[in-house]
């Protein structure tokens, strides 16, 4: 390969090492988080940055050969892909700031219906009377 092929094989190769730089550094960081992460290093993991180490669910998957011959590469991928098991993600739900806010109250109604059911059956309880119409939600 020369000329341009060359370049182009040297840029690919560059980026799939930082990418394992990248990988190894987030199976390494579990506990530290103030570990640098090289993201910056390539145009690669620039693009895959929220998909390798951010709030997504992330799939590697490992192609091996079935030949002998091809051993030393398929033991390269194998712990390629166990250090990359390793990176545990926390992944989010995307939502905009006003459907998580309508989550948010709809969760707080909830939870204060369920105080005022239980208050309410509290009053019936100690009075053994129910509680008066006007009092009821519903």
């Amino acid at each position: 390969a020369t000329g341009q092929t060359f370049r182009e094989s040297i840029s690919i190769n560059q980026s799939l090492f930082v990418l394992r730089k990248v990988i190894t550094a987030l199976a390494r960081r579990q506990g530290a988080d103030l570990l640098l992460i090289p993201y910056r290093e390539s145009k690669l993991t620039m693009l895959l940055r929220d998909a390798v180490g951010g709030s997504s669910y992330t799939l590697m998957i490992a192609c091996l050969s079935p030949s002998d011959a091809h051993y030393e590469e398929n033991l390269s991928t194998l712990q390629y892909a166990s250090t990359a098991g390793k990176i545990r993600n926390r992944p989010e739900m995307n939502l905009d700031p006003k459907s998580a806010l309508i989550r948010k109250l709809r969760s707080q109604v909830r939870t204060l219906q369920a105080q005022l059911a239980a208050a309410h059956a509290h009053i019936v309880q100690i009075t053994g009377r129910p509680v008066p119409t006007e009092l009821e939600t519903g």
